[in-house]
């Protein structure tokens, strides 16, 4: 799952939400070293990561990617189940998405001084460009998978990845709208557990 995910399978607990951004960049064991609210936000995003790579809708569907892609498939999931949310918001959530979004934005913003460095420059990066919003459109999906392509040492295997993707859209969409009331159902469950 990528960020809109992760926001709301944490919503509407504050530290939940900030652990769900610190956990793409906090490493290792957690040791009480972020506030405990933050800290079980990191639970959280991990078990969600967790439970979404081992479910055999996600296995099958990685193994349906074209072979060039199939490596970074995860990584193209995360970012289309964000749209995929995005378009069918309505079904998981009473709130408008503007809505939902900004009220993400202002208690993330409220947390930043307990968030690292690299996690406040994706918030500020989040908040500046409306990322969230974004995911509305397709376009968002191949452009942050070009970015984050951009880190690998060898070559970005994203650049020209929306031309491969498009073989699988509706594929992705189909799986989506299946998986995504099941990793609902998790989180709770996981939320419920945190203490």
């Amino acid at each position: 799952m990528n960020f809109l995910a992760h926001f709301h399978l944490a919503w509407p607990v504050d530290g939940l939400l900030a652990g769900g951004l610190e956990g793409d960049y906090y490493k290792g064991p957690l040791k009480g070293e972020l506030p405990h609210s933050i800290e079980q936000g990191v639970k959280l995003h991990r078990s969600i990561d967790a439970y979404t790579d081992a479910h055999p809708l996600i296995r099958q569907l990685c193994r349906e990617f074209p072979p060039e892609l199939r490596r970074y498939a995860g990584i193209l999931i995360d970012l289309s189940f964000d749209h995929y949310l995005s378009l069918h918001w309505g079904k998981y959530s009473p709130l408008e998405l503007k809505t939902f979004n900004e009220s993400v934005y202002g208690s993330l913003h409220t947390q930043r001084a307990s968030l690292s460095d690299a996690a406040n420059r994706m918030l500020q990066r989040i908040i500046d460009y409306d990322i969230l919003g974004l995911y509305g459109d397709w376009e968002t999906v191949p452009a942050s998978a070009a970015r984050i392509g951009e880190r690998f040492k060898r070559h970005n295997p994203f650049e020209e990845v929306d031309s491969h993707l498009t073989p699988v859209k509706l594929r992705l969409e189909e799986v989506f709208l299946q998986f995504y009331p099941q990793l609902q159902d998790f989180a709770a469950q996981t939320k419920g557990q945190l203490n």
